[in-house]
């Protein structure tokens, strides 16, 4: 059976992209080409032969039907991450390309690699904002053949016979909405028929993926995604961003056993957590484990972060890749007890709050960064290395992908 995907073996040749602070000259005097990041892009040769990493410039598109890749952030620092992977932006001056009437997306287009892309970022969170922004995206850019969905998540712990750590990465094979069902007086049963599901994802993606389950696909996808995380905290360091997206150490990545709750203990026992109310207490949901003094007794020792202490600085933060079922749904997942439940019944290894929304609009391939357990213990201070891996996998995903050429209109 054949694909319109297909694995590219690039070739060699000479044209390259330099980091550098300023202007950059190309070798053979035409002058100076720079982009947003301070990149140098230099001619490519006659032949046009290229390798991987080193880009062959698409010509500058001139419609918006001249786009087949879209990316989908749901949060801001999502869509920060996704920009630092652009190689070349095509709007530095104004959005150049309009927008269909009744689209409200704001959009940002530019390159990366050899792939022309369209990038926009959610007005908020969940189901309905991914649908509605995913709908748009076919209205003002027809031509789309593949739509990234990129940002973070909450993970699952142990994947099959594997541990997932934070900063590890989740692919989507399928996606289930688990919060979409009835509520019974002893359980919520998720709607799961045929008509209610989400529909398989399309041939040339299913393709694609099947070949990042092959160890040598998964090899060298994790390969190049190391190389991207690494350029792009460089790139966020050199531009003085917010975030360097830096990975925070074995020390910080910390699982607590699934039934340790995260509440006020004495002398600071308050009577929401001694019990006393069936109410969720609030203010020890806002409070650190620090604030907390959680017991770290109650930790789970992992085998793959005592190997991480073996390893370089460019190894230790690269992530592993991880394909499977992703749970999506407007419910945030607090509970490490509720999290194994819903692996368990689902066989899911991921939850997040947009895949739903945009699976039947567009074809689609979610992308997540692992950032908490989706335990009561979980925090905000892993995002921008998680969003930074998610967004460096995708890059990834991105050069392992051919478009399918199309005739085009007049």
């Amino acid at each position: 059976m054949s694909s319109n995907v297909s694995i590219r073996n690039n070739g060699t040749g000479s044209q390259s992209i330099a980091a550098g602070n300023g202007p950059q000259s190309n070798s053979n005097g035409t002058g100076t080409q720079n982009n947003y990041y301070g990149y140098a892009a230099h001619p490519v040769p006659s032949d046009g032969r290229h390798t991987e990493g080193v880009i062959s410039d698409p010509s500058r598109p001139t419609r918006r039907g001249d786009f087949r890749i879209a990316l989908i952030c749901a949060l801001p620092l999502e869509y920060d991450a996704v920009a630092l992977q652009f190689d070349e932006f095509w709007d530095e001056d104004g959005e150049e390309y309009g927008r269909a009437p009744g689209d409200t997306n704001s959009y940002t287009t530019g390159r990366i690699g050899n792939h022309n892309v369209v990038l926009t970022v959610l007005p908020n969170m969940g189901k309905t904002a991914a649908a509605g922004a995913a709908a748009n995206f076919r209205c003002s850019y027809p031509r789309l053949q593949l739509a990234f969905l990129v940002g973070i998540c909450g993970g699952v712990p142990i994947v099959g016979s594997h541990e997932a750590v934070l900063g590890d990465v989740i692919i989507s094979k399928n996606v289930i909405q688990f919060d979409f069902g009835r509520q019974f007086p002893n359980k919520f049963v998720t709607k799961n028929t045929l008509e209610d599901k989400l529909s398989r994802a399309n041939k040339d993606i299913r393709a694609l993926i099947a070949s990042f389950e092959t160890e040598l696909g998964r090899e060298r996808l994790r390969g190049k995604a190391g190389e991207y995380l690494s350029k792009l905290q460089v790139v966020a360091t050199r531009k003085r961003r917010r975030n360097a997206y830096k990975y925070l150490g074995v020390a910080e990545d910390k699982l607590f056993h699934a039934t340790y709750q995260h509440e006020h203990r004495a002398p600071q026992l308050c009577n929401v957590c001694q019990g006393q109310t069936e109410n969720h207490c609030e203010e020890a949901a806002r409070a650190s484990c620090a604030d907390l003094r959680c017991d770290e007794g109650q930790l789970l020792s992992r085998d793959v972060l005592e190997v991480k202490l073996g390893l370089s600085p460019e190894e230790i933060q690269c992530p592993e890749i991880f394909i499977g079922r992703i749970a999506s749904g407007d419910t945030v997942v607090k509970s490490g007890e509720h999290r194994d439940q819903l692996a368990e019944q689902y066989n899911v290894i991921a939850f997040e709050m947009e895949g739903a929304g945009a699976w039947d609009e567009v074809p689609c391939i979610v992308i997540k960064g692992i950032c908490d357990y989706a335990d009561s213990h979980k925090n905000k201070k892993w995002q921008p290395f998680a969003a930074a891996t998610a967004s460096s996998v995708m890059k990834a995903v991105l050069g392992r992908y051919s478009t399918t050429d199309r005739p085009t209109s007049a």
